[in-house]
């Protein structure tokens, strides 16, 4: 069980990055496997949002292409979505007492990490070196233990 950040599905997505091939094959194998796999609908809303920006995607797509990707992503059977809890409030409490220095873009990686420890999900793939602030989380760069 693990999640899959923002940044490694833009690879897959960015024909243009270095990363693109093998994060590519990544995500074509998760779409085929039979275990578990996760994402969170902010993470999803960050892909459309990065995707689609004309400053920070080489060449961006449109948002029906963006969501069309998406949608791939979806149909995946054994993808989840992870979401908020009726105990949500209570581990972000708890989170914050553990990482205090929370603020500004860490807030984003934080709502990733709090859904995570809701589900128990402890592995997250991704390249943002943020995510090693959580000491909950086991952080996974998969472009680099794919090469």
């Amino acid at each position: 069980m693990f999640v899959v950040d923002t940044n490694i599905l833009l690879y897959a997505a960015d024909q243009h990055a270095p990363e693109h091939e093998a994060a590519r094959r990544l995500v074509e194998a998760w779409r085929r496997q039979s275990g578990a796999w996760y994402v969170t609908w902010g993470i999803l809303y960050e892909f459309l949002r990065v995707a689609t920006h004309p400053r920070v995607f080489r060449q961006p797509w449109s948002c029906a292409g963006a969501w069309e990707f998406i949608e791939a992503l979806l149909s995946a059977p054994s993808l989840r979505v992870l979401s908020e809890s009726e105990r949500h409030a209570a581990v972000v409490r708890e989170t914050l007492s553990v990482v205090p220095e929370v603020s500004g873009n860490l807030v984003f990686v934080m709502h990733t990490a709090v859904l995570m420890k809701e589900h128990g999900v402890r592995e997250v793939y991704t390249r943002d070196m943020d995510f090693h602030r959580f000491p909950f989380l086991s952080v996974v760069d998969p472009i680099a233990k794919a090469r």
